[in-house]
């Protein structure tokens, strides 16, 4: 049973039986009590995060098994924090949490630990050695996207950086490990720099302010955690014509995707800039299913089943060569390697096109449009 609301204060009763730190297995009357704290949730990627972890919860291989609670910190992380001792206070089984800090939580979640609470982390990571992790090599995915622009630029060029929400383990391993690649290349020139909060509108605004004193033809490249779809618009919206916008290195959006895609390709209702003309491009993200990831082994944790404390998902690195268009968006479909999506069936190009786990049958395109599992 999915149920989104927030529990109340606990009652005595119910605090008196919690002081006891449940036996390893959590052997108790079903179903469990699982919290999701959120942090950030003024993007793309964490609806589509939340999306696709009540769609998991609403599944009828987990519908019975566990109940879901929602709740959001935003960008503040002593107010997590505070959620977090709620949610341990009103009886919580275990608990979801995309962490605003790596290190801020550790106390909080100790405590959580030492009371038989589960904690588990999706995308960003927790240092605490209680927590269990769920995430890609963040590292990897800002080296690899950075060697490949340099690639396309033969090591020589002019580029712009934005950047994901600074203070994240996910932000700050990313950004360290392209600056990294970079700098060992003299020819490549890092002209401007700004935070895009992982949100195409920010990107837009923030490209607008290093491109105030700058021409699109200063721009070799840009190295984009979100943003290259905005930046190609931006391009054409300037007077570049489709085949000249520079390449970009970054994010996952099934508009710049749908960009990446050959010129003439044919997709019903693509309109410029939300179209295909060839865009070169290396596509990656954090997927947004680690969350239901995250949910599924805190069930499998809570029933007993032995989980290792890191989960490192597999990297998605979409290129021009294997970028692939989704004509339903189901699970099996993906599963045959499509990974991109119709604009008739996701209007909003900045949506994340990563969705798909071969774990995970129960969430195709529905589950991160509308929190509704694979029927």
């Amino acid at each position: 049973m999915l149920n989104l609301s927030y529990k109340g204060a606990v009652c005595a009763t119910a605090v008196a039986l919690y002081s006891a730190v449940p036996t390893p297995g959590h052997a108790q009357e079903e179903p469990y009590d699982i919290y999701l704290s959120m942090s950030y949730s003024g993007n793309d990627w964490q609806a589509e995060a939340s999306n696709m972890i009540k769609a998991l919860a609403a599944s009828s291989d987990y519908a019975d098994k566990a109940n879901l609670e929602v709740q959001v910190a935003g960008p503040n992380t002593q107010r997590q924090i505070q959620q977090i001792n709620a949610m341990v206070q009103a009886g919580a089984d275990a608990i979801v949490v995309y962490p605003i800090s790596p290190t801020a939580l550790n106390n909080v979640v100790r405590s959580a630990c030492a009371r038989g609470v589960e904690i588990i982390a999706y995308d960003g990571e927790i240092t605490e050695p209680c927590a269990y992790n769920v995430t890609i090599n963040q590292s990897e995915a800002g080296r690899k996207t950075a060697e490949w622009l340099v690639d396309q630029l033969d090591g020589e060029g002019d580029i712009i950086l934005v950047n994901g929400v600074p203070g994240t383990s996910v932000d700050t391993a990313r950004t360290q490990a392209a600056k990294e690649v970079f700098a060992q290349h003299d020819g490549i020139n890092v002209i401007g720099e700004a935070d895009g909060m992982w949100s195409q509108a920010v990107a837009r605004t923030e490209l607008n302010k290093l491109m105030s004193t700058r021409d699109w033809s200063d721009v070799d490249g840009l190295w984009m955690q979100v943003g290259c779809y905005t930046a190609n618009a931006m391009q054409l919206e300037s007077g570049i014509a489709p085949e000249d916008v520079a390449p970009c290195a970054g994010e996952g959006s099934n508009g710049g995707r749908i960009q990446m895609l050959p010129l003439g390709t044919e997709i019903d209702g693509a309109e410029l800039p939300y179209a295909p003309f060839g865009a070169p491009r290396i596509s990656y993200a954090a997927p947004p299913y680690s969350g239901a990831m995250a949910f599924k082994l805190a069930v499998d944790i809570l029933d007993g089943k032995e989980v290792d404390k890191r989960t490192e998902l597999p990297l998605p690195l979409i290129t021009n060569e294997t970028v692939q268009l989704c004509e339903t968006g189901s699970w099996d479909e993906q599963k045959a390697g499509c990974n991109v999506f119709n604009p008739s069936l996701v209007s909003n190009p900045g949506w994340f096109a990563s969705i798909f786990s071969e774990e995970l049958p129960q969430l195709g395109l529905d589950a991160a449009l509308e929190g509704q599992p694979e029927n």
